[in-house]
């Protein structure tokens, strides 16, 4: 069914720029994660948690993921860093 009114239209093009942008996002989240998750020096994974808390609170701020989403994950995150030696 062809969209005929012109704010359905933009509204069309407007969802698939965010829905690129905010795929593109995810994976740098699930990226940041998997490379933090692999780490094995507690020193290098304390640096990796900064960055990967940073680029996770950007994306709840800006909605991509839920607020909540970002406060487990970090949590998760932050105990696997603690149990690093």
């Amino acid at each position: 069914m062809p969209l005929r009114h012109k704010s359905a239209q933009k509204r069309a093009r407007q969802t698939v720029k965010k829905t690129e942008r905010n795929k593109k996002v995810k994976a740098i989240i699930k990226g940041a994660v998997k490379k933090l998750r692999m780490q094995k020096d507690k020193a290098a994974a304390e640096t990796e948690l900064k960055k990967t808390t940073t680029i996770l609170d950007r994306a709840a701020t800006k909605r991509i993921i839920h607020k909540n989403k970002a406060a487990n994950l970090k949590s998760k995150l932050t105990k696997t860093v603690n149990k690093l030696g």
